[in-house]
C-alpha cells in the first residue's frame, strides 16, 4: 500500500507538470488553427516538425530515457556521482558531435526529407519549398531537445520530477508568444507568419535545456566536454539506444507511415485533421501515461539493479493499475464527447466545422488505442531496466507491419471522405497488439502477475467508464436545454456540464465498485497537502 502511494504521488506530481505543459500545448495549436486553418501551410509545418517531434517523442519520453536512466542510476548507486556526471557529460559531448551532423544533414538534404515524409505534398505547387524551409530553421532542435533529455533523465534518476516535466511548457509557452507577437511583426515585414514560428520552436527547444541545468549544478553537476566511447557505461547506452528506438517508437514509426499516406488522400486536410485528433488524444497520455511511466522507469531501475524482481513486478502492475483508471475513462469520453471537444478547441478563423467533423472521427478512433498508448509508456522502459533490448523491437516489427496492413485495408473500402479515419484505426489496432505482446512476454520473463489483480482491476474500470460513457449519452439532451445558446461560452458550459456528470458518475462507480486504485490517489493527495 506505501508503494502504491509513493509512486502515486510522484506520478501525481509529474502529472501536475504534464498537465501544464499539454494544455499550453493545445493552447498553442488553437493558435495554429487560428493562424493557418488545416491548409497548406499548417500541413507544411507539421511535416517539417514530425522528425523534431519524433525525436522528442523518443528521446524525452522514449527510448533515451530508456536506456540511459537505468545506466546512470546503476553507475550512480555502484560508483557514486562523480562517475555518474562523467557519464552525463560523454553522453551529452556525443549528442552535440552526432546531432550537430545530423543539423548539417537537414540543412543540406531538406528537399529530400519533404519527399520521404510526404511524398504527396508535390502534387501542390509551392509545399515542398514551404516545407524544407521550415526544416531547415527546425535542424539544430533536434540536438537541443536530446540534451534537455538528458537533463531530465539525470533529474528523474535523483528524484527530482516536477521541473523536468515542467521543461517542456517553456516550449509551449514560447510558440503562443511568438503567435501574439511575433508572428504579426514578420507579416508586416512581408514574411510569413509560419516562419516565426520556426524560430520561435527553436529557442524554446533551448529553453527546455537551460531550465534544468541550475537544479542539475545544484546537485553537483558541471559541464565538460569527454570523449570516451569506450566507457562500459556509454557502451551499454550505445547497445541500448538502437534497439530502444524501434521498441519505444511503435507509435511514432505509425505516425510518420500515416503522414506519408494521409499526404496522398487529399491535396490539404487529412495531415491536419489526424495531428489536431492525435494532440487532442495525447494530453491524457500525457497527463497520466508519460506520468506514471517516468516514475515506474526510476523504480524498476532501482530494482533491477538490485536485483528485487517481486518488487519490480509489484511497481510494473501497480502502474499498469494506475494507467487503466485513468485511461479507461478517458477513453470513453474522448469518444462520447469528440465533436464538442474538438469544436470548442480548434474552430474559429480558418478551422472550418467540416474541419470538426472529421477531426472528431479522427479522435475517436485515435482514443481507442488510450490505453494501450499509456500502457507501452510503462512495459518498454521496463524491458530496458531488464536488460531486454531484443523483444521490443521484435514487437516493434510486428505493431509496425500490423499498421500498414490495417491502413491499407481500410483505405480501400471505407468511403473516400473517410479514409484518413482508417489511418487512426491502424494505429490503434497496431499499439493495442504491441501492448497485448509486451505483456505477455514480461510474464513470461518475471513469471505470473496473477496475484496483482490487473485483469480484474481493468474490468471494474470499464464497467465505471461504460457507466459513466451512458449517462453522459443521457445527460446530453438536458444540457441543451439548460444552455440552448451555440456561443463559445454555451458550448464550453454545457461540454463542462457533461464531464461534470461523466466525472461523478465515475468516481461513483469506481466507489461502489471497491475500486483500489481511487483510494491510492486519494491517499496520495492527503499526504500531498500535509
Amino acid at each position: 500500500m506505501a508503494n502504491e502511494v509513493r509512486s502515486a504521488r510522484a506520478a501525481g506530481a509529474v502529472s501536475v507538470a504534464v498537465f501544464l505543459s499539454r494544455i499550453l500545448g493545445l493552447v498553442r495549436d488553437l493558435f495554429f488553427a487560428k493562424l493557418f486553418g488545416a491548409g497548406l501551410y499548417n500541413d507544411a509545418w507539421l511535416v517539417a516538425f514530425r522528425i523534431p517531434n519524433l525525436l522528442r517523442d523518443l528521446f524525452a519520453e522514449g527510448a533515451l530515457s530508456a536506456a540511459f536512466v537505468p545506466t546512470f542510476t546503476e553507475v550512480l548507486r555502484n560508483q557514486g556521482r562523480a562517475q555518474a556526471w562523467r557519464l552525463a557529460n560523454l553522453v551529452l559531448s556525443a549528442i552535440l558531435v552526432l546531432l550537430g551532423a545530423a543539423a548539417v544533414l537537414f540543412l543540406l538534404g531538406a528537399e529530400l526529407f519533404v519527399h520521404g515524409l510526404a511524398a504527396g505534398f508535390s502534387d501542390v505547387p509551392g509545399k515542398v519549398g514551404i516545407t524544407a524551409s521550415l526544416i531547415r530553421i527546425l535542424s539544430p532542435f533536434l540536438m537541443l531537445i536530446a540534451m534537455a533529455s538528458v537533463a531530465m533523465g539525470v533529474l528523474n534518476a535523483l528524484g527530482r520530477f516536477f521541473l523536468p516535466a515542467l521543461a517542456p511548457a517553456l516550449f509551449n509557452l514560447s510558440l503562443i508568444l511568438a503567435a501574439i507577437f511575433l508572428a504579426p511583426a514578420f507579416e508586416a515585414r512581408g514574411v510569413h507568419p509560419i516562419y516565426a514560428m520556426g524560430a520561435a520552436a527553436l529557442f524554446g527547444g533551448c529553453l527546455q535545456f537551460v531550465a534544468q541545468v541550475p537544479l542539475m549544478r545544484r546537485e553537483g553537476y558541471r559541464p565538460r566536454f569527454l570523449s570516451d566511447w569506450r566507457d562500459p557505461g556509454m557502451q551499454r547506452i550505445r547497445r541500448l539506444i538502437a534497439p530502444a528506438i524501434l521498441g519505444a517508437g511503435a507509435v511514432q514509426i505509425n505516425v510518420l507511415i500515416n503522414t506519408q499516406i494521409a499526404s496522398f488522400l487529399r491535396d490539404n486536410g487529412p495531415v491536419s485533421w489526424l495531428s489536431y485528433a492525435f494532440r487532442v488524444m495525447y494530453l491524457p497520455i500525457g497527463l497520466f501515461g508519460v506520468a506514471v511511466g517516468v516514475v515506474n522507469l526510476r523504480e524498476v531501475s532501482v530494482f533491477a539493479a538490485q536485483g528485487r524482481f517481486r518488487e519490480l513486478k509489484e511497481t510494473v502492475a501497480n502502474s499498469i493499475k494506475l494507467v487503466s483508471f485513468l485511461a479507461v475513462p478517458s477513453t470513453v469520453g474522448l469518444v462520447v464527447l469528440a465533436v464538442p471537444i474538438i469544436r470548442i478547441l480548434f474552430e474559429r478563423g480558418r478551422f472550418l466545422p467540416d474541419d470538426t467533423y472529421f477531426t472528431a472521427w479522427a479522435l475517436g478512433a485515435f482514443a481507442l488505442g488510450l490505453f494501450a498508448y499509456s500502457c507501452n509508456k510503462v512495459y518498454v522502459p521496463t524491458f530496458y531496466a531488464l536488460n531486454d533490448t531484443r523483444t521490443p523491437v521484435r514487437i516493434t516489427l510486428v505493431a509496425v507491419a500490423t499498421n500498414v496492413t490495417v491502413n491499407l485495408i481500410l483505405i480501400s473500402i471505407l468511403p473516400t471522405d473517410y479514409r484518413f479515419v482508417g489511418l487512426a484505426l491502424g494505429t490503434s489496432a497496431s499499439v493495442t497488439l504491441s501492448n497485448f505482446l509486451l505483456s505477455f512476454h514480461l510474464r513470461k520473463r518475471l513469471g505470473s502477475m496473477r496475484e496483482f489483480g490487473i485483469a480484474e482491476a481493468v474490468s471494474r474500470h470499464l464497467v465505471a467508464a461504460l457507466l459513466m460513457g451512458g449517462l453522459i449519452r443521457l445527460a446530453e439532451p438536458p444540457a441543451w436545454g439548460w444552455v440552448p445558446g451555440d456561443g463559445l461560452f454555451d458550448q464550453a458550459f454545457r461540454l463542462l456540464s457533461l464531464i461534470s456528470v461523466g466525472l461523478t458518475a465515475y468516481l461513483l462507480s469506481a466507489r461502489m465498485l471497491r475500486v483500489r486504485e481511487l483510494d491510492h490517489l486519494l491517499g496520495a493527495l492527503k499526504r500531498g497537502s500535509r
